[in-house]
């Protein structure tokens, strides 16, 4: 059974800082493509960064520069540094798994799935002006 379950959510300052984390477990992680997707209440769901099975990385333009995802393949565990907080970073944060989809190209996917195969029920992420 794949279980994605996210955690680090919480209400901070603009300006502050939080690390999500993303543990996976029943399937072979480092096979897959992950994500970082985020839905800001009454906004559509939007992608903010991948990372390829191989360490490659991209990022959505409005967290280029403040947010930065890494994962540890050992602890089948992914990561989203984020620094330098907005309140427009306040939304549902989900961490999600693609076996085949090039989850690193996100945004040329339909927007329901984003190509995604998998999802975790999302950690709330607050920031406060």
């Amino acid at each position: 059974q794949v279980q994605l379950v996210e955690s680090g959510g919480g209400s901070v300052q603009s300006g502050g800082s939080l690390r999500l984390s993303c543990a996976a477990s029943g399937y072979t992680y480092s096979s897959y493509c992950m994500g970082w997707f985020r839905q800001a209440p009454g906004k559509e769901r939007e992608g903010v960064a991948a990372i390829d099975s191989d360490g490659s990385t991209s990022y959505a333009d409005s967290v280029k520069g403040r947010f930065t995802i890494s994962q540890d393949n050992a602890k089948n565990t992914l990561y989203l540094q984020m620094n330098s907080l907005k309140p427009e970073d306040t939304a549902m944060y989900y961490c999600a798994a693609a076996k085949m989809a090039p989850c690193l190209l996100w945004w040329l996917l339909p927007p329901d799935s984003y190509g995604m195969d998998y999802w975790g029920k999302g950690t709330l992420v607050t920031i406060s002006s």
